[in-house]
């Protein structure tokens, strides 16, 4: 479904990303992973088409999406959904119908100005609210909502494209451990039900093992590391982190039984 061949990013003197390449030959759960700066947001922008790549082809069933202007690059930027770290909410509007804002691409000037939407779209926007466990939601302001709700809306307006590839760029990098394990829950099951293919950059190595079926770690845009989540051991994510024998796991986990272990651990030091 997917070959990234030999993709560069440079910004000034800066490479970015750097001779990136891997295939992706079914619709898996990709996660990948790296300190920041390490070139894993670029490296979704230019899938998505927001930043263009310096050189080098992504390949998405054959058509490289890299060479793509004007209507169809478009059609393929609704065919490959961008879920944010902060949400990119309208916050003064309501949730259903920035849900329905997954369908702009798609609509024309005139009735994206005045929110003019099918009954079938808003039927659908409160169908897919009503999966992810947030339709009691929908007539509330976006603002209203803790930010996991304001995460799974985001997922609900990704999901309103009907998209084949969800890209997530730190989707729990900004929530607390509950939040962040429900976010990490959708995503797994919108890709196991739906068959999505679903890319996210994470920053926790027990997020990484625990949904996604590989993993690929980043290292000052190049990737140093792609395998299967067992494959991931501390000493491999020392060297995609570039860290020294003092790096700890705990201090970049999610988990709330690792965070409650590493608690209790400096309390009964300080005892």
């Amino acid at each position: 479904m997917l070959v990234v061949h030999d993709v560069t990013k440079i910004f000034g003197q800066n490479i970015a990303v750097d001779h990136a390449s891997f295939v992706v030959d079914r619709p898996a759960m990709v996660g990948i992973i790296g300190r920041s700066g390490a070139g894993k947001s670029t490296f979704l922008r230019m899938m998505n088409r927001l930043t263009d790549a310096t050189s080098g082809e992504i390949r998405v069933e054959g058509r490289n999406i890299l060479a793509l202007n004007g209507t169809e690059k478009r059609a393929w930027q609704s065919q490959c959904a961008m879920i944010f770290q902060q949400f990119n909410l309208v916050p003064r509007m309501d949730v259903v119908s920035n849900v329905l804002h997954g369908t702009l691409n798609r609509r024309s000037t005139l009735a994206s100005m005045f929110n003019l939407f099918p009954q079938a779209d808003i039927h659908k926007a409160i169908d897919i609210l009503e999966r992810l466990g947030i339709a009691e939601q929908a007539p509330k302001r976006a603002e209203a909502l803790s930010g996991g709700q304001q995460q799974r809306v985001a997922i609900a307006r990704a999901l309103m494209q009907d998209p084949k590839i969800i890209l997530a760029d730190e989707p729990i990098a900004s929530l607390d451990p509950m939040n962040a394990q429900i976010v990490m829950d959708t995503l797994r099951r919108i890709h196991e039900e739906d068959g999505r293919m679903v890319i996210a950059n994470l920053h926790t190595l027990d997020t990484a093992r625990r949904y996604c079926d590989r993993v690929i770690g980043m290292r000052a845009g190049r990737i140093v590391f792609d395998g299967t989540p067992e494959q991931l051991t501390t000493g491999v994510a020392r060297d995609i982190y570039g860290a020294d024998e003092s790096f700890s796991e705990a201090s970049t986990s999610t988990s709330l039984e690792t965070l409650e272990t590493a608690a209790y651990r400096e309390a009964m030091l300080t005892t």
